[in-house]
């Protein structure tokens, strides 16, 4: 009050009308402030400073000062938390920083093996000392939903599942719901841009209760607390989430931009730092940004910003201060309140992390050790086989029920044939059961000391269960196959099933269950085919009404213009994941392309060797295959490629240079040309490098030979320097190479 009565005089203002509403946005902003004070202390600091009745009472005076003065409630204020209307869909969201997977070790062994990595990593860049220990930054492997949350000026704009950790799905309306998660982070000279990441869960309590109301209300219980959370944070109506107990913990940062020192003096900041842009999902600040220089730094950091951050971390030495650590954690794992699955270390020192990098899809600074996976003792009922995708024949275990792991397993994998010789499992053994998180359940070993008189071996069929065909097993391979091709059903619906799942052309609601209808009533006989699907034919089936029939058409019809990698990775070519799809895209550019290419373009392809180039020519020389494709593009299936942006000389003609990211890149000595990526670059990752290159004309290739053109080399290269030295291929740094590229 105040301070408005102050300006006011100061300014001889006596507006009636101006000084009331400036009085009551001041009123607003102290309660306000006030209640997020208290949140604060209460979900963060764990130490709350007012009674329920107190909190209350302040947020019902909120409440109706809102309620009086609509046009002044603001998006961050405590009373927006209740959940907006239903979304008919989530939206996607493309990750700017990838949110990668860790590695996992599960044994003393492989511990000491990963940490024997980092330390020669580590002093090949100069960054450590021989004998000196690495510093790690211990965090617990919490069992929950990740998620990115995005802030800009400091104020929620944005959350987002991990989904394929390119693209995930827009769970903001959800997030907001949630009390532990701030509207407004608290502090000054916030980034311009704070991209958090961290985990959803549901304590063990919460959980409990949860079922118990579920169990009260006739409804479904969840069989766990992870899917508990993940099913409460999916809600189309969040309404519904707001009203479940989710807690989310804080672990790291993706996209962080600051304000320049210009701007921070301007009152609307714009723009940003150079290199203050996180090297991962998980880690911290690169060196020399706005941001602390160490993973425990940046833990402080996020909780002075108003996020919950696990209090059971530790920065420890070496690999005898993780082991520490992990048996401690072990020890306490079942009176925390929340489950978890194991410990993460990171190298503590974020310069050291940005000098290790990545490898595909995971960074070499961290790894997750889980804990030791459950086992339980239960009857194999029999044996059965599954039919892939890829004409697999994989021998499933039909368990008789028991609940290992926090879920109530029933079937289990036995691998292949070699595998259940090996381990001698009989039909009717009792059998040891294993289940580690998410991985799928296994059959560790029999008992033979209880193996019944009635149990009987298994045997391999000599015919596809599903289509009768021929089966066959290759000299060098350990999988027997069925040979019908897309005449077997059961190839058919796997390869569909893949084709719309999320990592692919992600058509929503387009489920097994409901493929396999498709199939067998004869309606879809390759991906091409869902195209063609209508509304009042959907409604026919069963459990089918017009509602869901239209919504599942305009999913179809949405997905008919995917990126082109993912268009790739849903054809299902044998040994092309997603990693070698994208790799696909990016050196061909179109399905037109990559089908013309011969074995020798495949493989100047990153990581493309000899059986996946072979893999692929022989897909693509199937005529049914070529048929699907046809059929795809005429059911209006169009791959999208980025653009290049050509950059124009002043006089409108061409200057050779073209806009990739964030550089602008002559295409004049690079295309044309084959280069190899070998070792750990400076600044740009090999898969960055190889975009440039690609986008300027040129090759890269997985092998050197004869006829490459460049090795570009980084810390740690190997046999590639040393064949390229030996061939005498001229040999760049990254410095060699942005200069190929004109980039100063």
């Amino acid at each position: 009050m105040y301070t408005a009565l102050y300006f006011f005089a100061q300014h001889n203002i006596y507006d009636e009308s101006l000084m009331n509403d400036l009085f009551i946005e001041e009123k607003l902003g102290q309660l306000r402030d006030e209640i997020r004070r208290y949140d604060h202390a209460y979900y963060v600091l764990d130490a709350p400073l007012v009674s329920d009745n107190i909190y209350d009472g302040l947020m019902r005076k909120l409440q109706a000062l809102e309620q009086e003065n609509p046009q002044l409630i603001s998006a961050d204020s405590p009373t927006q938390r209740v959940g907006a209307a239903p979304l008919s869909a989530f939206g996607s969201v493309r990750h700017q920083v990838p949110m990668l997977s860790l590695g996992n070790v599960f044994e003393e062994g492989e511990l000491l093996a990963f940490d024997r990595r980092v330390q020669e990593g580590l002093q090949s860049h100069g960054l450590l000392a021989p004998g000196q220990a690495v510093e790690y930054s211990c965090e617990m492997k919490f069992d929950g939903l990740a998620i990115t949350i995005r802030y800009e000026h400091g104020v929620l704009v944005q959350a987002a599942t991990r989904g394929d950790g390119q693209t995930g799905e827009d769970v903001t309306a959800n997030i907001r719901t949630m009390a532990s998660v701030p509207l407004r982070l608290v502090g000054e000279r916030l980034p311009t841009v704070l991209e958090v990441r961290g985990e959803v869960l549901m304590n063990r309590e919460d959980f409990q209760r949860l079922n118990a109301q579920q169990a009260q209300r006739g409804e479904k219980a969840f069989v766990n607390p992870r899917n508990a959370a993940a099913g409460s944070l999916r809600q189309l109506d969040p309404r519904i989430t707001a009203k479940r107990p989710l807690r989310f913990f804080a672990y790291g940062c993706g996209e962080v931009l600051f304000a320049t020192e210009q701007e921070q003096l301007s009152s609307t900041p714009a723009g940003a730092v150079a290199g203050s842009q996180l090297p991962s999902t998980q880690s911290g600040a690169v060196a020399g940004s706005q941001l602390p220089s160490t993973q425990s730094g940046l833990l402080d950091y996020l909780q002075t910003l108003g996020f919950v951050v696990a209090k059971q971390r530790a920065v420890v030495q070496g690999a005898a201060g993780v082991l520490g650590y992990y048996a401690q954690i072990n020890e306490m794992r079942a009176s925390l309140p929340f489950e978890i699955d194991g410990v993460v270390y990171k190298v503590n020192q974020l310069a050291q992390q940005e000098a290790l990098g990545f490898v595909s899809r995971a960074p070499r600074f961290a790894v997750a050790h889980k804990f030791p996976a459950q086992e339980e003792e239960t009857i194999l009922l029999d044996i059965e086989i599954q039919v892939g995708r890829t004409g697999a024949l994989t021998p499933v275990a039909r368990l008789k029920p028991v609940f290992v792991g926090g879920v109530t397993v029933t079937n289990a994998t036995l691998h292949n044939e070699d595998e259940i010789r090996r381990k001698d499992v009989w039909i009717g053994d009792t059998v040891v059961v294993r289940r580690a998180g998410d991985v799928i359940p296994e059959v560790v070993r029999p008992l033979p000391e209880l193996r019944p008189a009635t149990a009987r071996p298994f045997i391999m069929v000599t015919a596809c269960p599903v289509c009768g065909s021929a089966v066959e097993r290759l000299e060098d391979e350990a999988i027997t196959r069925c040979t019908g091709g897309l005449f077997c059903a059961a190839q058919r619906k796997q390869s569909i099933i893949h084709a719309v799942s999320r990592k692919a052309l992600n058509i929503d609601g387009l489920g097994e269950k409901l493929v396999e209808q498709l199939v067998d009533m004869d309606w879809v006989h390759s991906i091409a085919d869902l195209y063609g699907l209508q509304t009042e034919k959907l409604m026919s089936l069963e459990r089918m009404g017009r509602r869901s029939a239209e919504k599942l058409v305009l999913a179809i019809e949405q997905s008919k213009q995917p990126e082109l990698a993912r268009l790739i990775y849903a054809l299902g070519i044998r040994h092309v994941g997603e990693s070698t799809a994208r790799d696909l895209a990016q050196r061909f550019g179109s399905m037109g392309a990559l089908q013309a290419a011969s074995e020798q373009d495949l493989l100047q392809v990153n990581d493309v060797g000899p059986v996946v180039a072979h893999s692929i020519m022989s897909f693509f020389a199937e005529p049914h295959n070529v048929q699907v494709i046809e059929d795809l593009f005429t059911a209006g299936v169009r791959a999208q490629v980025p653009e290049l942006q050509f950059v124009a000389r002043a006089d409108g003609g061409e200057s050779g240079l073209i806009q990739v990211g964030d550089y602008t890149i002559s295409t004049a000595e690079i295309a044309g040309k084959t280069f190899v990526l070998t070792g750990t670059l400076p600044v740009w990752k090999r898969d960055e490098a190889a975009q440039y290159i690609l986008a300027a004309g040129g090759k890269v290739s997985g092998s050197v030979s004869k006829k490459t053109d460049y090795v570009v080399a980084g810390a740690d290269a190997g046999s590639k320097l040393e064949k390229a030295q030996s061939l005498g291929v001229t040999v760049i740094d990254e410095d060699g190479l942005r200069a190929l590229l004109a980039i100063s």
